[in-house]
């Protein structure tokens, strides 16, 4: 297999786990197994009757045999992205010379799924604790952000006509990576449905108090760091953050799109394309009520648009010793 096309199988097999992961949070399967690495102290989910017999007697509660699958499936699915990424590290090392590549840069994506497997673990024994779920997000999005660099570093044709456009594609990752997070943790929060109309929040145009509560990193799900309930005003202050954190990417990435519009026309168009299409799937799952295929739908949508602007900023000339330092394409050399 040439190494480019291990490189798109490897990009797109991390993008559907993320989508995966999105429907084991949104589908309330993140406890389908409450043990780890198994599921009940088994290597599948239980679904024989004498099966989940022992469950219950073991663990306790209700054994819900489709939950746990989802959850078992989700785990083995991460765990070959694994060997995939294993894999192309591999190969990458090896080929480091011909790619220019830093060694720090090929190992970082195995660094990042070690420290996904403790986050998958830590989500499960902390009970779908808010703060470590959406590190658990996050860690995927990281992920995906590295390999897209890494293809981009490789394959990648850097101009030195967009040197200029570096501080818009700073600009608009870093709102984007924002909203990322503000995301997850409304979805983390399970807090979706706390605004259901648009564009008003609860019918009022200011938030509802209760930022600094339902912001708080050390509680958990449900509660506030003393203990007590969240109410529908804590989590309506955290729907109203991201839709806010919207309106700002919405302009920022607009801007960068506008700014590229000469000089990469069909870079600008995917852009705004993938843009408002995730400003819409957000507007739609609250006027249908977050209806479990577009609320994926919508951690997708956000997994590509972060993909398209990392891809793009690996296009913008490098930085070295304060002189911009750009790839001609004679330097890319043919690839096994």
């Amino acid at each position: 297999m040439k190494i480019k096309t291990l490189f798109i199988v490897v990009i797109c097999w991390t993008l559907a786990l993320i989508m995966l992961g999105a429907y084991v949070r949104l589908a309330d399967a993140g406890l389908g197994c409450p043990d780890w690495p198994g599921c009940y102290g088994q290597l599948t989910a239980p679904d024989e009757a004498h099966e989940i017999h022992f469950a219950q007697q073991r663990f306790g509660g209700e054994i819900d045999p489709f939950k746990g699958w989802v959850e078992m499936s989700h785990r083995y699915i991460a765990g070959i992205l694994g060997v995939l990424v294993l894999i192309l590290c591999t190969a990458l090392l090896m080929l480091r010379k011909q790619f220019d590549l830093p060694a720090w840069l090929i190992i970082l994506p195995l660094l990042v799924i070690v420290f996904q497997a403790l986050l998958g673990m830590w989500t499960v024994t902390l009970k779908l604790m808010p703060a470590v779920v959406t590190a658990h997000l996050l860690g995927g999005m990281t992920l995906l952000a590295v390999l897209v660099a890494l293809f981009g570093r490789c394959f990648g044709q850097t101009r030195t006509d967009l040197a200029n456009t570096r501080p818009w594609f700073l600009a608009a990752l870093a709102a984007v990576i924002v909203q990322i997070i503000l995301g997850g943790w409304v979805s983390t929060n399970y807090a979706g449905l706390a605004c259901n109309d648009f564009p008003l929040c609860q019918g009022q145009l200011m938030p509802p108090e209760g930022f600094m509560t339902a912001l708080r990193p050390d509680r958990a799900l449900g509660r506030d760091v003393y203990g007590e309930l969240l109410t529908i005003d804590h989590l309506a202050a955290i729907h109203w953050l991201h839709r806010l954190g919207a309106v700002l990417v919405l302009l920022i990435v607009g801007g960068l799109a506008i700014k590229l519009r000469r000089a990469m026309p069909y870079f600008a168009l995917v852009l705004v394309v993938a843009l408002l299409l995730q400003v819409l799937l957000g507007i739609l799952n609250v006027l249908a009520a977050l209806p479990l295929v577009l609320a994926v739908a919508h951690n997708g949508g956000a997994a590509i648009l972060l993909c398209i602007l990392v891809y793009g900023y690996m296009l913008v000339p490098r930085l070295v010793a304060g002189r911009v330092k750009a790839i001609s394409p004679e330097m890319i050399r043919s690839t096994p």
